[in-house]
């Protein structure tokens, strides 16, 4: 895949968390969301792209399944013509290679019933776990870890109703990661419609008081591996921006304040508590597609104790936050993003030319943090 390895010659001159930077087409051995259950119906196969992997996904009695995308014959694509003759199968629409979605055995082939290859060979299949309205799906090679060990603290708690939205940004998947995480871009959101509309306080940025003590790593043996941004008790919010001693703009000084609990976890998924007002969570996942793509899956989170408080939650979120808030306020977030592409894609020089200050140091610990815990790279010789 064009562009998926990092310039060896900037690789040499990276310290510190050089795996990370090597991790352009993402982390291997970990759980991610693919598409939404509802995205998922019987027995209608889904194309979809995980660090690089083509994967078909399907539900077959109600199971969802997952094989590579690529026939082991000739290479091509199940996804350019999909033809299913029997259930439980998917055959390949170029020479009739049929394999079995449970295992992916080669089970037949159409245009040669006595071949000696069939039962030989197998597709790869992947485990997929389908949880909060959610098909997760393991890109590795090692047994899978539960769940939980790849989300954040509370996403699978019972009661917690989840529902979001997906998109495509045209980035890395870890610019998408440290916009999340970084406590200064909150400055891009000034003129969003959510601060004003949700009544939220939100400074401009904020000066820390001991920048070498702004985080707190959480390191999951059986649970999740995080880190939290504690900039917010260990800084001083700026709500007047001065320029030569001269007030030129102003945050908002709403009466809600939000976002107390800031936190990214591994493989790259943010939780932010309570957002986008008391009682909610935001959860979104930055998943790496190919080397300039990644996949935004923003999902808000609330606990309920019926059915029908979490039905009523997503429709409040349909009716509200999408719009609002994963919307209104997200949308300068992709923005920033897709803008940040063309320095850190370019030839890699981003990631040696760039220039940090106190602020960055919650990214800095998270790029130590993920090079050092992370299960594995993807590679290009894993497609």
């Amino acid at each position: 895949m064009s562009g998926a390895t990092v310039d060896p010659a900037v690789l040499e001159k990276v310290r510190g968390w050089r795996p990370y930077v090597e991790a352009k087409l993402g982390f291997r051995n970990h759980w991610y969301p693919a598409v939404f259950s509802h995205e998922l119906l019987e027995d209608k196969p889904v194309e979809t792209m995980l660090l690089g992997e083509s994967i078909l996904l399907n539900r077959l009695d109600g199971k969802p399944r997952a094989i590579r995308n690529r026939c082991l014959h000739r290479g091509v694509k199940f996804s350019k013509q999909v033809e299913c003759y029997k259930k439980g199968t998917i055959t390949c629409w170029y020479h009739a290679w049929t394999y079995n979605w449970a295992d992916g055995e080669l089970s037949d082939i159409i245009t040669n019933p006595s071949s000696s290859l069939i039962g030989k060979h197998r597709l790869k299949t992947y485990p997929v776990r389908e949880e909060k309205g959610l098909i997760f799906v393991f890109v590795g090679d090692i047994d899978p870890p539960d769940l939980s060990s790849d989300v954040p603290p509370g996403f699978l708690d019972e009661g917690m109703a989840i529902h979001g939205k997906r998109r495509m940004v045209k980035s890395n998947w870890r610019l998408g990661v440290e916009n999340g995480f970084d406590a200064s871009h909150i400055f891009i959101h000034k003129r969003s419609k959510l601060v004003a509309g949700n009544d939220i306080a939100l400074p401009l940025g904020f000066a820390p008081i001991d920048a070498g003590d702004s985080t707190r790593a959480v390191i999951g043996d059986t649970g999740p591996t995080g880190l939290y941004d504690l900039l917010g008790e260990k800084s001083i919010p700026v709500f007047e921006g001065e320029l030569s001693g001269e007030t030129v703009i102003e945050g908002h000084f709403g009466a809600k304040k939000v976002a107390d609990n800031i936190s990214i976890w591994l493989p790259g998924v943010l939780k932010v508590d309570p957002w986008p007002q008391e009682g909610m969570n935001q959860f979104e996942w930055y998943v790496p597609v190919d080397a300039t793509t990644h996949c935004y899956l923003q999902v808000l989170g609330r606990m309920t104790a019926t059915k029908e408080e979490a039905d009523a939650f997503r429709q409040e979120v349909d009716a509200k936050w999408i719009e609002l808030a994963l919307d209104g306020f997200n949308d300068d977030d992709v923005w920033a993003r897709e803008a940040t592409e063309e320095f850190y894609g370019d030839n890699d020089r981003g990631w040696i030319e760039e220039r940090l200050f106190e602020t960055d140091m919650a990214i800095v610990e998270w790029r130590k943090l993920a090079s050092q815990r992370n299960r594995g790279i993807q590679r290009s010789d894993n497609l």
